[in-house]
């Protein structure tokens, strides 16, 4: 979706997760399309001057909101400091994440916490410190949560995110029932494979590059797309769709007998008659930056 095509001129988001990767890309497509936008992400952040000025490179206004997320009153100072500096809010995107990769039998117990306290409760937080602000102002409002195909898929060596992020999942179906009398918007985002710094934590760009051409569509998927992703949700035009998700994974959860014949009809030729799934350079290029979450 074009942010041009957007008007969110005068309205105001908070974006968690933001100093990098999708919530990066997720807080500049507001500003494009008009939105003021407040940008949580841990205090003493490398990367908050940069995504400030990113953001209001994008020509819109930037707010630097410290917080950890799993701080239930971190995370509401960070609103009404939004709300105070700009005396509303319409906008509500929790992104922040956190994982730890290892068999769920040796991931040291901090780690396990500290992963279900930023993804999931952070998501709490901040519905819970933005939804009392959205009734009183009685213009309702839109919330996007980024989900994952972590919600449904049994990955290895990921229990805890795995558990986290599905989650969210009724996170958001809840919240969408019980917001709907005041026409606050609820929806869901479950972005496949995204090429971000994250990513970095758990392997190298050569790696990822390889990788990346085992997925249905030969690469990882951009910040960018997951970013217009939520700006549908954001969208006043959306103002029919709550309580519901979208999927934006290039093919990654289509069964996997799908990927399995199209890998043996390729070996024999088959594909020579039948179009294959389209190639782009993007495809071949290794990993650059972006993230998952926080």
């Amino acid at each position: 979706m074009d942010p041009s095509a957007v008007n969110l001129q005068g309205q105001v988001a908070v974006v968690t997760g933001a100093a990098r990767g999708i919530g990066r890309a997720v807080a500049v497509y507001l500003a494009r399309a008009g939105a003021r936008v407040g940008l949580v992400d841990l205090p003493g952040h490398e990367l908050a001057d940069e995504a400030v000025q990113v953001v209001q490179a994008a020509g819109g206004e930037a707010l630097w909101l410290p917080a950890d997320v799993s701080d239930a009153k971190a995370v509401e100072g960070a609103v009404q400091q939004a709300v105070r500096h700009w005396g509303r809010l319409d906008l509500v995107i929790s992104n922040a994440a956190y994982s730890y990769r290892d068999l769920f039998h040796r991931v040291p117990l901090e780690e396990f916490h500290r992963t279900v306290d930023v993804t999931m409760w952070g998501a709490v937080y901040l519905l819970r410190a933005a939804a009392p602000v959205l009734i009183d102002q009685g213009r309702g409002g839109a919330m996007v949560v980024i989900g994952s195909p972590h919600a449904w898929l049994p990955i290895a060596q990921s229990m805890p995110y795995n558990m986290a992020k599905a989650a969210l999942v009724q996170l958001v179906k809840t919240a969408a029932a019980e917001l709907m009398e005041h026409r606050i918007r609820v929806n869901l985002v479950h972005p496949g494979w995204t090429d971000t710094p994250g990513e970095r934590k758990f392997m190298s760009d050569e790696e990822i590059a390889q990788a990346a051409q085992l997925l249905p569509w030969q690469r990882l998927a951009r910040p960018e797309e997951i970013a217009r992703a939520v700006l549908f949700f954001c969208d006043p035009a959306s103002e029919y769709i709550t309580g519901t998700s979208l999927l934006v994974d290039g093919g990654v959860t289509l069964p996997w007998w799908i990927h399995r014949e199209y890998a043996l009809r390729k070996r024999i030729g088959y594909w020579e008659d039948v179009a294959a799934p389209p190639q782009t350079q993007a495809g071949t290029e290794a990993a650059s930056d972006a993230e998952p979450g926080e």
